[in-house]
């Protein structure tokens, strides 16, 4: 039986495609009010979602939406929007390593402050920070999005221990090979096939999977566990070599 989010109201950043919008889909089906970002003004959540626009690129854009959310009193706060650019160490552009922790790391950070205190007065809250596989083990040209994924790590491990007492649980959970609409635009199918002969269980992984941990990690279900980050990669991470 899935989660129920009854009653709850959720944040899920990046909601409009991919991981996100599958976790908007499932928190909505257990029954939360669920609001998702994209970075369009006239951007397509999934039925029966709200909807705010944001750039989490621009520093003041990400302000200025943090505000709003602290008066919105979410009781979940999924940070799902991410971005990359990858590029050899050498010689990678100051601009995009900014750009990259402005969006992965900096937003969240402003997120997870922004949802704490309404969180505080209920005496519950649940908040998921999504990370990655390179934020677990490295790959070349990804010194940027490995930094922001590592760091997210730490401040996620941080931060629940700053709010454990307050009746608010915070989590890491580590996607690996997980086939979307971006991956097969970016990589192609015969990558992605692959991929997928590294992976322990043979194959990539989907959204609703990703979602499903995510679902309950942010449900009255989960009680116990914060703190961690959970890699949830078929295998990949802990069998390579």
């Amino acid at each position: 039986m899935a989660p129920s989010h009854a009653g709850l109201s959720a944040l899920v950043t990046g909601g409009t495609r991919g991981i996100g919008r599958a976790t908007a889909e499932r928190l909505l089906g257990g029954g939360a009010a669920v609001t998702v970002t994209g970075t369009s003004p006239d951007g397509t959540p999934p039925d029966g979602c709200g909807y705010m626009a944001v750039d989490f690129a621009d520093r003041e854009a990400s302000i200025a939406f943090a505000e709003a959310v602290g008066a919105k009193g979410f009781d979940i706060l999924v940070n799902n929007a991410g971005t990359n650019k990858v590029g050899p160490f050498e010689t990678y552009a100051l601009e995009d390593f900014e750009r990259v922790l402005r969006v992965n790391l900096m937003a969240p950070f402003l997120l997870c402050k922004a949802v704490i205190p309404a969180m505080k007065a209920k005496g519950w809250g649940r908040i998921v920070n999504i990370s990655s596989l390179w934020g677990v083990t490295a790959k070349e040209h990804r010194s940027a999005y490995g930094a922001s994924k590592f760091a997210i790590d730490g401040m996620t491990a941080s931060l629940a221990a700053d709010v454990a007492e307050l009746g608010i649980l915070a989590n890491c959970v580590a996607p690996g090979f997980i086939r979307t609409d971006l991956s097969v635009k970016n990589l192609g199918e015969k990558a992605l096939a692959e991929l997928a002969t590294r992976v322990p269980v043979r194959r990539t992984g989907t959204v609703d999977e990703i979602a499903g941990l995510i679902a309950f990690l942010s449900s009255p279900e989960n009680t116990y566990i914060t703190g961690q980050n959970i890699i949830i990669d078929g295998g990949y991470a802990r069998s390579r070599g």
